[in-house]
């Protein structure tokens, strides 16, 4: 009769003690996922108010530049002969966009995803021909300041008709996404959606 509870008695430990390792292998296997889905948690991405005003920052952003070379000419008839003047102005129109004009909840980041929506592309600057290189192609009679500025104002004309085209505004486009894309990679931001506010000359 002993021998027989002394084996009853043994079955009966081993029992409570695979029991209790079952128990403490479904606690560290809960303790260890728990642990992994506060490690993705703390693997979100915050964008601070410092990192947005120094995005902002960057003020005016240039997509792309447009060189352009325009001949004006005129003539003036008289009565013996006729005056004639030729002129080539050079210039560079360059897109972008200023980041001054961004409106209210512009950049908007939710764990790694992150959303931003920018003004429209356009010219940035409208002061765009170099005058110190404009020279005279020929020139005969006499022409006043009043003359060559009107010639100025058609070499202006011509140079936004050639570079504010829907092909260029959409290159300046597709230089940005990559350019801003950049950008946020280097903040740590993984998904990343940029939208322009509607761009057309």
């Amino acid at each position: 009769m002993r021998i027989k509870n002394k084996g009853i008695l043994t079955i009966g430990v081993w029992g409570i003690a695979v029991l209790l390792l079952i128990l403490l292998i479904g606690w560290i296997y809960h303790d260890l996922r728990s642990s992994q889905v506060n490690l993705g948690a703390d693997q979100s991405i915050d964008i601070t108010p410092q990192q947005i005003q120094s995005i902002k920052a960057i003020g005016e952003w240039e997509f792309l530049a447009i060189s352009d070379e325009e001949m004006v000419d005129t003539v003036r008839r008289g009565i013996l002969n006729d005056d004639h003047l030729a002129r080539i102005y050079y210039g560079t129109l360059r897109l972008g966009i200023n980041l001054k004009e961004v409106e209210s909840g512009w950049i908007v980041a939710r764990g790694d995803t992150i959303e931003v929506t920018l003004p429209k592309i356009g010219l940035l600057d409208r002061d765009f021909i170099d005058e110190a290189r404009t020279k005279s192609f020929y020139e005969s009679g006499s022409w006043t300041p009043k003359d060559r500025e009107a010639m100025l104002k058609r070499a202006y004309h011509r140079m936004l008709q050639r570079g504010l085209t829907a092909q260029n505004l959409q290159l300046a486009e597709q230089n940005g996404q990559e350019q801003v894309r950049q950008v946020l990679r280097g903040m740590g931001f993984k998904e990343i959606k940029i939208n322009f506010q509607e761009s057309h000359p």
